[in-house]
Formats: C-alpha cells, sequence, structure tokens
C-alpha cells in the first residue's frame, strides 16, 4: 500500500511515482485519490470482519477489556497514536496491525454489550440498531458522494461537540450518574457521528486524506459510536 506525497507542483508533466508513468498532475492526482478510496474501503472492510471476529470472542468467552474502563482508555489511545506514529513514519505493516488490534478490541467491547441485550431477551433491539447503522451509513455515504455542498466548514463544530459529549459523558459516569442525561448524550452522538459520516467520507473522496489507515479508523469510529448509541437509544425505547 503506497502513501502518496501530495507536494506536486500542478505544472508538473510526465510524473513518475514509484514506477508509475503520469502524464501530469491532474493523472496523477485522479490516481491517487482513486487509490485512496479503494485502500480506505477495503481496509474498512477487513475492520469490521476483525470487530465481528472480536465481538464472537467476547460473546463466547466473556472476555473484555471494557470491564476495565481505565485500562481500556489507555489501550484504545495507545493503539490510535501507534497508529499514527507508525503512519508518519512509514510503517505501513505495523500501522495495519494496529487498526486490526484497534478493531479485535473494540468489537470485543460490542460483544459483551450485544451478550447482555441477548441476556435480557432484547436481542431483536441489536439487529434494529444494526439494520438503523447500515442504512444510515449507506444513505449518508450515498449522499455525500453526490451532494454539491461542502462539509469542510464543518471542522471546529464538530471537534468542540465531541469535546463536549466526551466531557458530559465523564462527568455523568462519575458524578451525575443520570439515565436521561445518558439517553441525551446517545441522541447527540448519533446526530454528531452521522455528520461525521458526511464530512470523512468527503474529505476521503476530495483525496484530503494521505494515509488509507487513518482514513478506515476514523470511518470505522463514526460506524461504531452510531451503532453504540442506536443501541442505546432503541434499547431504551423497547424497554419502556
Amino acid at each position: 500500500m503506497a502513501l502518496f506525497n501530495k507536494d506536486y507542483g500542478k505544472d508538473l508533466q510526465n510524473i513518475d511515482v514509484l514506477g508509475e508513468k503520469y502524464e501530469n498532475y491532474a493523472e496523477y492526482d485522479s490516481s491517487r485519490i482513486s487509490s485512496i478510496i479503494k485502500d480506505t474501503y477495503a481496509l474498512l472492510t477487513a475492520s469490521m470482519i476483525a470487530a465481528a471476529a472480536g465481538a464472537f470472542v467476547a460473546m463466547n468467552t466473556g472476555i473484555s477489556l471494557a470491564t476495565s474502563p481505565l485500562i481500556y482508555l489507555v489501550v484504545i489511545f495507545g493503539l490510535i497514536l501507534g497508529m499514527q506514529f507508525a503512519v508518519s513514519r512509514g510503517a505501513n505493516t505495523l500501522a495495519l496491525v494496529l487498526l486490526f488490534a484497534f478493531t479485535f478490541i473494540t468489537g470485543m467491547t460490542v460483544g459483551a454489550i450485544i451478550s447482555l441485550y441477548v441476556s435480557m431477551g432484547a436481542g431483536h433491539v441489536v439487529t434494529q440498531a444494526f439494520v438503523a447503522t447500515a442504512v444510515a451509513f449507506g444513505a449518508l455515504t450515498i449522499y455525500a458522494m453526490r451532494t454539491k455542498a461542502d462539509f469542510s466548514s464543518w471542522t471546529k463544530p464538530l471537534f468542540w461537540t465531541l469535546i463536549g459529549v466526551v466531557v458530559v459523558s465523564l462527568l455523568n459516569v462519575f458524578l451525575f450518574k443520570s439515565s436521561v442525561l445518558a439517553l441525551g448524550v446517545s441522541a447527540v452522538c448519533a446526530v454528531l457521528f452521522s455528520a461525521y459520516i458526511l464530512f470523512d467520507t468527503q474529505k476521503i473522496i476530495r483525496g484530503e486524506y494521505t494515509s488509507p489507515v487513518m482514513a478506515a479508523v476514523g470511518m470505522y469510529l463514526n460506524i461504531y459510536n452510531l451503532f453504540m448509541s442506536l443501541l442505546h437509544i432503541l434499547g431504551v425505547v423497547n424497554r419502556d
């Protein structure tokens, strides 16, 4: 997998990159973007398979790092930072290993939660959340690819909303312990990560990601968090 360098002048002719020849910058850039899109969604598919494997292991063994929140957070953030470091150094094999370790571990968390729902006789809620997530992802992806709207201005609003959600979630876990607030956070997260799917899809198809690994992990997190939010919301709705 090649991680391409975008630092080429647009007036260059007869570009030669890793043995591939291009008549001009436009042809090279089009090929680069096409390659990143293909690699990103291939890695996203593989990441989903790794997550499914993690969920299967957790459902059949009961093992999940999520039972120790502090350890879980340290491992998750460590893997993300490790991926960023590996990509920056061009260590693509290490980046891939860390990507699949990350998705496998987060998949184990999903598996543990699914087991809980199944044990309560609410397996249908998991199915509803899965279908809703798949439909939302498909519809948002198609819209982002076809729309003429520009989502680049969403960078700061999305980031600060995400920070706010994290802060409120932590306060609720350790201080407020409110089920109503938790439901509100899940509702905000469902909207937030739907918006992130639009935002990141547009970045991917415009070639703004230079690494398919980071693009794939970003989109995976969008889908993961959207699913978890919908699962919580639907769980509360069905319980009531």
